[in-house]
């Protein structure tokens, strides 16, 4: 079933790069994904049925709104950083503690925070991440963690988990 899966997403994903849908590009398209397939099929995940269950493509919509959303702000507050004359930075690493508990959806948390402008993931160890951030509002876990990934968390957890 797994094979099947990775077959389908690599398929869907070269037709999403090529944005072509002439015979021969789909021709191109399932053999590379075929190949794809089955080099590297015994990695893919262990479990493919939560990937058939539509609402996670709700919430994966929502989450790219709201990721986009925040990347945007985030983009807005780095600048002013920058372009402001005291350059008003108060940088630190943080630890955040996560309620996630599949390995991807870490993983996609630590992206996503780094792809945020401002902060960066520096490391996940067990159920904690380590974050880079350009400016550290506060000393207290709770609300710097809400802060950082509460934005994020939930909705990865909707997806992924």
């Amino acid at each position: 079933m797994k094979y099947v899966a990775l077959f389908i997403l690599s398929l869907i994903f070269w037709l999403l790069l090529t944005y072509n849908l002439t015979i021969p590009n789909i021709i191109v398209g399932s053999i590379a994904s075929l190949i794809t397939s089955l080099i590297f099929g015994k990695y893919f995940l262990k479990d493919v049925v939560p990937f058939l269950q539509p609402q996670r493509y709700f919430w994966l919509m929502v989450y790219l709104f709201i990721f986009t959303w925040e990347c945007i702000k985030a983009n807005f507050d780095v600048a002013y950083r920058v372009l402001h004359p005291a350059m008003p930075i108060k940088p630190g690493i943080v630890r955040v503690k996560l309620g996630l508990k599949t390995n991807i959806a870490k993983t996609i948390l630590a992206n996503s925070i780094t792809m945020t402008p401002g902060t960066i993931s520096v490391d996940i160890i067990g159920d904690e991440i380590y974050v880079h951030w350009i400016y550290v509002y506060s000393e207290n876990p709770e609300e710097y963690s809400h802060k950082i990934s509460g934005r994020f968390e939930k909705y990865i957890k909707k997806i992924f988990e």
